[in-house]
């Protein structure tokens, strides 16, 4: 574990103003991903294709293109794709952003796009269910395209010591940002019709990101672009760079070992992440409102667990702990299973909040701890994050195809027990290698 030396940091006003300019992206965009993603969108979605067949029976199949389909799946399906494009495009982004000098203006476009495709939503009805479908596509390419930009803003803002520190303001921005929103939000689902106040939401969320996002943009400056080399292609490098950085993991039996660990409960913790709004109200048939409550709790919590998940890992070391979270996530799915009232399911949340962001810290944290000393950090954490994309497409295409194939959310469950048992596994695994190499991870 390396350390970096204690000193004091005297930042002039015009480093603060920039420093706040970039937070306050994560402050426009994370409305998107606590809105969209997690709450009012889903529940939204699920009210507008289920279909009530008399006698408290209710249907979620839908038509679509021609065909008939459960209305979870095809949203599990086109996240999954929507992920996937991102999958490719990420290596593509990425050598773009450390090449070029117009991240600012890649930045700008996925934003726009991203926005635009949350205000689109606004005209999302039961007749227009592709403009809902395609919109929460678009939404998720733009959010995740503008990170790659945003982040390649952060060496040019920081020096290394102060990364960590520019980084936290960047999430206690967005955390605030959203939050607000959310209950700005909340407010519109108990006063007026849902249905309104879901739509309206959606075209808050888009005009949000883009009016915040013109702080960045009328602040942030580029710095210049690195030499040309004839022999970079911006289409292939990015993909080049991840095959050089697959070379040198398969030389480091702890990183190798870690990362197919991650890549599996990855699988089942984003999918949770994604996946918990539609089970609340297809399978608990919980309300908007109780639905958005309860997500806002995962948020509170998710920061307290994050603090304790860190302390712990300092104690008895990083692998021990993931080990523990992981058996944390196979409870709460099995508990999932059995899940029948609000209440039980608010007792999840709970759960799901202290594990959620501790293991997303701690994982990035101990990636960055077993990854051998190198320059070059962007290529092994594009590395890292291709193989996150992949795990939720994987991970959200196998939750949709099981509930298709059974007619069941709940069955659809144990595949994640499933995958988080092999993330077990390999943690055993990485920890039995790890001591035989006697290097400490904490």
């Amino acid at each position: 574990m390396y350390f970096y030396p204690k000193h004091h940091f005297n930042m002039d006003q015009q480093t603060k103003k920039k420093w706040n300019a970039w937070a306050m992206y994560d402050w426009a965009n994370s409305a998107y991903n606590l809105v969209i993603t997690s709450t009012i969108f889903p529940a939204y979605y699920d009210s507008i294709t289920t279909t009530d067949n008399g006698a408290g029976a209710v249907s979620h199949r839908i038509s679509f293109f021609g065909g008939t389909i459960e209305s979870a799946s095809l949203y599990n399906y086109s996240l999954a794709f929507a992920y996937l494009v991102i999958a490719i495009l990420s290596p593509i982004l990425s050598s773009i952003a450390d090449y070029r000098s117009n991240k600012k203006g890649f930045m700008k476009f996925f934003c726009y796009i991203g926005g635009l495709a949350c205000c689109s939503m606004f005209f999302f009805t039961k007749d227009t269910l592709w403009l809902g479908i395609g919109g929460c596509i678009i939404a998720a390419i733009g959010y995740c395209g503008s990170l790659v930009f945003y982040n390649a803003f952060l060496p040019e803002l920081a020096e290394v010591q102060d990364r960590d520190k520019l980084s936290a303001r960047g999430f206690s921005f967005g955390y605030i940002g959203s939050v607000i929103l959310q209950l700005v939000c909340l407010v519109f689902v108990f006063t007026i019709d849902k249905g309104v106040a879901s739509r309206l939401s959606f075209l808050l969320v888009g005009l949000w990101w883009i009016a915040f996002a013109q702080i960045p943009f009328r602040v942030l400056k580029e710095a210049p672009a690195r030499p040309q080399d004839k022999s970079h292609n911006i289409l292939t490098s990015g993909f080049k760079e991840l095959g050089n950085v697959w070379q040198q993991i398969k030389q480091l039996k702890v990183l190798k070992r870690y990362l197919f660990a991650f890549f599996f409960y990855s699988m089942g913790v984003q999918t949770v992440m994604l996946a918990a709004t539609l089970f609340g109200s297809q399978v608990l048939r919980m309300s908007t409102q109780d639905l958005i409550v309860c997500i806002l709790l995962i948020q509170l919590v998710a920061i307290l667990g994050a603090i304790v998940m860190a302390r712990l890992s300092n104690i008895f070391g990083n692998f021990q702990v993931l080990m523990f979270v992981v058996l944390i996530w196979i409870g709460i799915c099995v508990s999932a299973y059995y899940t029948t009232t609000a209440t039980q399911f608010y007792m999840l949340a709970v759960a799901v909040g202290l594990v959620m962001g501790g293991i997303q810290s701690l994982s990035r944290s101990t990636y960055s701890k077993v990854m051998p000393e190198t320059k070059d950090t962007a290529s092994f954490f594009s590395f890292y994050d291709v193989t996150e994309k992949v795990a939720i497409v994987i991970g959200m295409f196998s939750f949709g195809f099981i509930q298709e194939a059974t007619g069941s959310m709940r069955n659809a469950i144990f595949a994640l027990v499933f995958f988080f048992a092999i993330g077990l596994l390999g943690l055993l695994g990485v920890l039995l290698t790890q001591r035989k190499q006697k290097l400490i991870v904490n």
